[in-house]
């Protein structure tokens, strides 16, 4: 007997397979991505997260390089060129680009040089 079984572990089984579908292939290509770019999330490695916060502020890092400063070829749009040349361009998107969030693709550098307001604690 071969085939593929699909239990919901977290949340409601319907809203999960609305969003995912039958498959999970979404979700293993994300996780795969994720542990190529960040050392912590591999198993047998010496990059391993001793301490909870050093995981998450790596997982954070490995969020907002993906987000913003890698274009990905499946985001890019085609350039419509006046001449009508035999050659297609294409403009390069990063997932924050293709959802609006940044006008451009972000560098490492501009990224290190952006500072972020720290959320304000309500102490009453």
């Amino acid at each position: 007997m071969s085939g593929v079984s699909i239990q919901v572990v977290y949340g409601d089984t319907g809203d999960v397979l609305s969003i995912l579908g039958q498959h999970i292939t979404y979700a293993e290509r994300t996780h795969l991505t994720s542990r190529q770019m960040n050392g912590r999330l591999v198993r047998k490695t010496l990059s391993y997260s001793k301490q909870v916060e050093m995981l998450e502020a790596s997982s954070a890092w490995e969020d907002l390089v993906y987000n913003l400063t890698r274009p990905l070829k499946t985001l890019r749009i085609e350039v419509k060129d006046k001449d009508k040349s035999r050659f297609r361009r294409w403009q390069p998107r990063s997932p924050a680009t293709a959802a609006g969030l940044t006008d451009h693709i972000w560098t490492v550098k501009e990224l290190l040089m952006t500072v972020v307001a720290p959320d304000i604690i309500n102490t009453k």
